[in-house]
């Protein structure tokens, strides 16, 4: 048995935040009281808690494994044991691999190799399109099969509303949600940063905050289409956060993640639980102010590692 005592116990399911004890029998929790009051067994492991927070596992829904293929950058052992260290205890994987993971084959590799050197649990996510190229649907409902949990072309948008919608529709009846790369690839082209005054006074090429509200608001009509659910990724433009607003007043199941990296305006550095993130949204609105950000810290989104509050 182990007893963390004097630790401040955050869980949002039961609205509880406060100084107690917690007793664990193996995997189970078996007792929870104020700080002081547990009895624990003759021989049971104590850890001093005091000034740290205890709280259920994290969950990160947007990581980059790199295996199979890009083993150099990241394996499935050290970024789950990366992922572990920082108390996240399951990862959803992007299917950006090489090979791309857009067939059963591919997604059985990755569970299997989590299961001999996995750290924390790992749920795969599937390509939407065959070797995530836009060009046809991929294998989806093997995938599922075998295990994946979500679709998307993760590092791209779905090339095509056509494709996007296919997609959808093939989704909605599998009962997986849809997570799209927000990106109007020919606004975005050539660009290293924000479109702006900075931009401007760098002598560096800019994306406008269009090129991903754009590209939001086709999935955001295309959610309401298809009836699928859709989560976008990485949301850092103010009109993106009113697309996803709009499609809420009107009951759609659309969901986003903002990160730190493009909230802030950062690199794209190896500030992730596991491997690198992409830098595509560096900067925020014009230059560097994020409404995006702003309006989520202020419901309580801390990182891309949490579901929206319902903005």
């Amino acid at each position: 048995m182990l007893l963390i005592k004097n630790g401040r116990v955050m869980d949002a399911a039961s609205k509880t935040d406060g100084s107690l004890d917690v007793l664990l029998d193996g995997e189970k929790i078996k007792e929870v009281a104020k700080q002081g009051k547990l009895a624990a067994p003759q021989g049971t492991e104590v850890f001093d808690a005091a000034g740290l927070i205890v709280a259920s596992g994290f969950i990160d829904l947007h990581v980059h494994l790199r295996e199979p293929g890009q083993e150099s950058s990241e394996t499935i052992e050290t970024g789950t044991r990366a992922a572990a260290r920082g108390g996240f205890t399951a990862v959803c994987c992007m299917p950006n691999t090489k090979p791309v993971n857009d067939n059963a084959s591919v997604t059985r590799f990755i569970l299997d190799r989590a299961k001999a050197g996995g750290s924390v649990r790992v749920w795969p996510i599937g390509a939407a399109s065959v070797g995530s190229k836009g060009e046809a649907i991929a294998e989806i409902a093997g995938m599922k099969e075998a295990g994946i949990v979500a679709v998307s072309d993760d590092g791209k948008p779905i090339a095509t509303a056509k494709l996007a919608r296919q997609v959808m529709d093939y989704c909605r009846s599998l009962d997986l949600p849809v997570i799209e790369h927000s990106e109007d690839v020919s606004l975005a082209a050539g660009a290293v940063m924000r479109e702006g005054v900075t931009s401007t006074r760098l002598g560096l090429r800019g994306m406008p905050a269009a090129a991903e509200s754009v590209c939001v608001a086709r999935d955001v009509q295309l959610a309401e289409l298809t009836g699928a659910r859709l989560h976008v990724a990485h949301l850092s433009a103010k009109a993106s956060l009113e697309q996803v607003r709009w499609a809420k007043s009107r009951g759609l199941p659309v969901r986003f993640e903002i990160q730190d990296e493009s909230a802030a305006g950062g690199t794209g550095g190896p500030r992730s639980v596991a491997g690198r993130i992409g830098g595509r949204n560096s900067g925020c609105d014009c230059d560097g102010s994020c409404a995006a950000r702003a309006r989520a810290k202020r419901c309580g989104i801390r990182s891309r590692a949490v579901w929206d509050s319902g903005i």
